[in-house]
């Protein structure tokens, strides 16, 4: 059989073509998914899905705070890009910064109020998109299927205790 220069080379091998179709479809899946969803809550309430992310994570904690250090590797951010990120978001009062008290060179970001009323609206709308664009094509066997997929490649991937 021929081999042809459409597969990934690894170690100067070429990927198998269904190997190479699935790690294809995982990054034109996720680029999608990711640009669709992004679009939606940017029309629907002027909102990144990265600066919708930062407010997920600070609304889900108790106090809505996190430190910023905890804040970037959460969102998968580096730390200058999670600064420049929260910079717009307090400029907008979706967020506050204040100096963290057991270290005072650190600072944590902290939720506002106007920050909890547009997260909870703009939850409503990326759960529905999750659910349009990626949920509801999978039966519940298919999508048990896929997070334990994600979590034997990654642990924690699926249950969002991994890095």
């Amino acid at each position: 059989m021929p081999t042809t220069n459409t597969g990934l080379r690894a170690g100067g091998a070429l990927l198998e073509p269904d190997a190479l179709a699935a790690w294809r479809g995982f990054l034109r899946l996720h680029s999608a998914l990711t640009g669709e969803l992004d679009a939606e809550l940017l029309t629907a309430h002027g909102l990144s899905l990265s600066s919708y992310e930062v407010l997920l994570f600070l609304a889900d904690t108790p106090e809505g705070r996190l430190r910023m250090s905890q804040l970037a590797e959460s969102v998968l951010l580096s730390r200058s890009g999670l600064t420049r990120l929260v910079d717009r978001l307090e400029r907008d009062g979706l967020v506050r910064r204040e100096s963290c008290p057991s270290d005072l060179r650190g600072f944590n970001a902290l939720i506002t109020d106007e920050g909890r009323k547009l997260f909870a609206a703009a939850r409503r709308t990326h759960l529905a998109g999750v659910r349009k664009r990626f949920l509801d094509p999978l039966t519940a066997e298919e999508q048990r299927t896929l997070a334990g997929l994600w979590e034997r490649l990654q642990p924690g991937a699926a249950s969002g205790d991994g890095p």
